[in-house]
């Protein structure tokens, strides 16, 4: 069982910056792939980025590429999404999420946050 619990999300400016942090419960974190995934209103639920277990691999989503960037300390159980250049179509609650597998995770994962509300504006 994994408990995931997202902060870091704000109001923003376009253009600005914010982190994200997941802090994750439970021993065997570092065996579990970590993601980030975004809702926005009226809009399902999307991948956003996903990172390996060990941290050698990530996958972003195109419109992640090149503005945000991955990374997790299994020291400190938590998985952080670094965000910049935001814009206003950034907008969604951004939700973490976990599971074994790192290419499974991009369709969803196992466990769930409850999410963090990030606004952007224009």
């Amino acid at each position: 069982q994994v408990q995931l619990v997202e902060s870091g999300g704000g109001l923003v400016q376009a253009g600005g910056s914010l982190r994200l942090s997941c802090a994750a419960s439970g021993r065997t974190f570092s065996s579990y792939a970590m993601g980030w995934f975004r809702q926005a209103p009226g809009k399902e639920r999307e991948f956003v980025a996903v990172i390996s277990w060990s941290g050698d691999r990530t996958y972003y989503a195109d419109s992640a590429k090149g503005r945000f960037t991955i990374s997790r300390d299994n020291a400190k159980n938590t998985v952080y999404l670094q965000m910049n250049s935001l814009k206003p179509e950034d907008t969604a609650v951004y939700y973490c999420a976990a599971k074994r597998g790192v290419s499974e995770l991009v369709s969803g994962g196992d466990y769930w946050g409850q999410g963090t509300q990030v606004t952007v504006s224009s």
